[in-house]
């Protein structure tokens, strides 16, 4: 397979409803349970590339561009896009829509870096 269907193969979409227990005071989801949600999705798409043991090692930038409501349905769509010789970067976007109607909107970016490791936690080469 090639390098580009292999990106397209892995690119990673989760759904989630936004429940009480996962906001703030704000009745927004809290930025550190969004993070948690975008660095999995960002993990399940390395590693579906990769079929290699993957780590997080850093993540850039993360913008929040509007709140989360309880209540509303999120979609988390991790995508590559950047292979390095041991290293990876995915880019995870979440969007927020409301239950019942279908107004939809990006919410939340970032970058994720990731690093394949061995049994021994040393890089080795992503093929």
């Amino acid at each position: 397979m090639h390098t580009e269907d292999r990106i397209a193969a892995a690119a990673t979409r989760i759904f989630k409803a936004v429940f009480p227990n996962t906001t703030n005071h704000y009745d927004t989801l809290f930025g550190g349970m969004a993070m948690q949600l975008m660095d999995e999705v960002a993990f399940i798409t390395a590693t579906r590339y990769s079929r290699l043991r993957m780590v997080t090692v850093s993540s850039d930038r993360i913008d929040f561009k509007h709140p989360i409501p309880s209540g509303t349905i999120i979609e988390l769509a991790g995508n590559i896009i950047h292979i390095g010789n041991t290293s990876m970067k995915v880019q995870v976007d979440i969007y927020v829509e409301q239950m019942y109607s279908t107004h939809r909107e990006k919410a939340v970016s970032g970058v994720f870096s990731f690093v394949a490791v061995d049994e021994n936690k040393k890089p080795v080469i992503i093929t």
